[in-house]
């Protein structure tokens, strides 16, 4: 198989989730001395791109974008050796969770997955998260931008007491805040003070690199 046709295989094999053959491929890959960072941009990456277009096209579902993601990651797990020996740009890093009082974590787990896609490192700290824990981990992991996701319209002002506690410390003009979930918008993100608010998870992956770049 030719470099292309190599590239072109594992990027096919991870949109539809096949895990064994994305490892068979890359593995194959490496073998035959392509960088890790081709594979990871021209396959892996460039693949669960399609991926995120097709969710945001309704083409598919939740769960066929999770299998490919976990196809996604059991690549870059082969890769990531030779990437960190190359020293791979990361774009940025993000704090991710759900806020207090909110359990719900598919949808974060989506953004997650779709901005790990997007190159930048997330440090994601599950469910039912306080301002205080947003605060702490954004600082130790140095991160610039915080993504609170929420499900409930009960736990909405969670979003804005994030915004205010970044104010409070002093911290608000370095780091960004993303906003999201199903009751959210964009005039919700405006009257709390957050940086930005998108509608699906593909979206806020793009949004969030434009904002790491900023």
């Amino acid at each position: 198989m030719s470099q292309s046709e190599l590239i072109k295989q594992i990027s096919d094999s991870m949109q539809i989730g096949k895990a064994k053959l994305v490892k068979q491929y890359v593995t194959q890959a490496l073998e035959e001395g392509i960088p890790a960072l081709t594979i990871l941009n021209e396959a892996l990456l460039e693949g669960m791109g399609m991926v995120g277009e097709k969710f945001k096209n309704n083409e598919i579902f939740v769960p066929e974008v999770l299998v490919a993601a976990r196809a996604m990651n059991a690549g870059i797990d082969l890769i990531k050796p030779q990437l960190a020996a190359t020293g791979m740009e990361s774009k940025g890093t993000a704090v991710i969770g759900t806020v207090k009082g909110d359990l719900h974590d598919i949808g974060k787990n989506l953004v997650r997955m779709m901005m790990e896609g997007k190159g930048i490192e997330m440090i994601d700290l599950g469910v039912d998260v306080s301002p205080e824990q947003f605060y702490e981990a954004a600082v130790e992991h140095n991160a610039q931008l915080v993504c609170c996701s929420t499900l409930l319209t009960t736990t909405m002002a969670e979003m804005s007491n994030v915004v205010q506690y970044f104010t409070q410390k002093g911290k608000r003009d370095q780091v960004k805040i993303m906003v999201g979930g199903a009751p959210v918008t964009q005039s919700f993100c405006e009257s709390i003070g957050a940086d930005c608010y998108t509608p699906d998870a593909a979206t806020a992956a793009e949004a969030a690199v434009g904002l790491l770049a900023q």
